[in-house]
């Protein structure tokens, strides 16, 4: 009898791989058991723009659709180790960070994100409000120290991004795209991609901004629905864009676009909020009808959730 190494070429070392077709993307990131956010996300977000995702496991959200409860951080060097063996085997186009726990961590991700200074960094922050407050400043403090100077494009909405690098603000009106922009420029942010802005006439307003300008902005209804995932579904996709070659404007306009079908496809798994549907595009016609006639979307007065809002992209 042959061995299986004998019939089957595919199994013979010598063999001479396929040739790489897909850009490979490192994404940092905890679990979530509810599937709507983390590393799930990124997961089906960045296989969807056809990317080749090496998920760093960093912890675990305790959660349910509804919230947060808690978090169960891995340590730094489970993270590393994690990492790093990827990276000896497969080169990768960018890095995507959510978030990972401990500051322990992020100096860990900012090491190894600092030897691959060449590859772009898109890192999103969500809303924090879930945890203690004192570790909230911590991990704020040592994201904007480590990781920030590593940073191609910061993701977040706009209260978010405003409380966190503009926190003695005191304008008669919140702080715009350009103002959030140069507070992160000032620890080294390349770009900023601010979501949730609440536009005049009731719609939602993002805006890629550098220091010196808005270099795009998008406006969408808002949904019926309270979304659990949105930004992590959003920052997965733009950083998988910018892999696969699109300059920065068109992999933002893409992602944004992809965001608002994924929420018009969403759905709610259980008795919390709903989730945006990150496989919309692979159901076939009755699926889409079915899932047109329940969507958040079918009609058009309601909020996203805090957290979740989507040239050159090296680091500068």
């Amino acid at each position: 009898m042959s061995s299986p190494s004998d019939s089957d070429p595919s199994s013979d070392a010598g063999a001479r791989p396929a040739e790489v077709s897909l850009p490979c993307v490192m994404a940092f990131n905890a679990n979530d058991p509810s599937g709507a956010g983390g590393l799930s996300a990124d997961l089906t977000a960045m296989a969807s723009a056809s990317s080749h995702v090496l998920p760093v496991v960093t912890g675990s959200y305790v959660r349910d659709t509804s919230a947060v409860r808690d978090h169960i951080a891995f340590d730094e060097e489970a993270v590393s180790d994690q990492a790093r063996c990827a990276l000896e085997d497969m080169p990768v186009q960018a890095f995507k960070v959510g978030f990972v726990g401990t500051p322990e961590n992020l100096s860990a991700i900012a090491q190894i994100t600092s030897d691959y200074a060449e590859i772009p960094v898109i890192t999103y922050m969500p809303d924090l409000s879930w945890w203690d407050e004192l570790a909230i400043e911590t991990y704020l403090d040592a994201c904007t120290e480590l990781l920030l100077p590593q940073t191609t494009v910061l993701v977040g909405n706009h209260s978010t991004l405003s409380r966190w690098l503009l926190p003695e603000w005191e304008g008669d009106r919140p702080p715009g795209p350009r103002e959030v922009a140069r507070a992160a420029a000032v620890h080294g942010v390349s770009y900023t991609l601010v979501t949730g802005f609440n536009a005049a006439d009731q719609f939602l307003e993002s805006h890629l901004a550098s220091p010196e300008s808005v270099l795009a902005t998008a406006r969408y209804e808002r949904f019926e629905a309270t979304f659990s995932g949105a930004g992590d579904t959003l920052s997965a996709a733009l950083c998988a864009l910018v892999a696969s070659g699109a300059d920065l404007q068109t992999a933002c306009a893409e992602a944004l676009t992809y965001l608002d079908q994924c929420l018009d496809a969403g759905f709610q798994p259980g008795m919390g909020n709903a989730v945006p549907d990150r496989l919309f595009w692979a159901h076939d016609d009755e699926d889409d009808e079915a899932a047109a006639e329940s969507s958040p979307s079918s009609t058009s007065d309601s909020t996203l959730d805090a957290d979740d809002f989507p040239l050159d992209t090296t680091r500068h």
